[in-house]
């Protein structure tokens, strides 16, 4: 019986382990930026599906509801009867 030898595998798994890690294409540390790329913009669309399901709450109080058209009119936009004074506090 022959010893094989191993140096052929060896060199084969160097490589491999170099390509991966310094080829562009299939870059670990590519790989890994990109997951935190995708984390923060799957954190964006679910803050952006939070207000925009707020916004569409408000739609549709202003639309079945006069009276809230008037609260949030006088609230967000200072606006007053002519007989109001209003106070702006901070």
């Amino acid at each position: 019986m022959r010893r094989r030898s191993h140096i052929p595998l060896i060199v084969i798994g160097t490589l491999v382990v170099t390509i991966l890690f310094f080829n562009e294409d299939t870059s670990i540390s590519l790989n890994m930026q990109y997951d935190r790329e995708i984390n923060e913009l799957t954190e964006a669309i679910a803050e952006c599906r939070d207000s925009a399901a707020y916004y569409r709450n408000q739609r549709e109080l202003l639309l079945h509801q006069k009276a809230d058209l008037e609260h949030i009119a006088r609230e967000k936009f200072h606006m007053q009867r002519p007989t109001e004074d209003v106070f702006i506090l901070k």
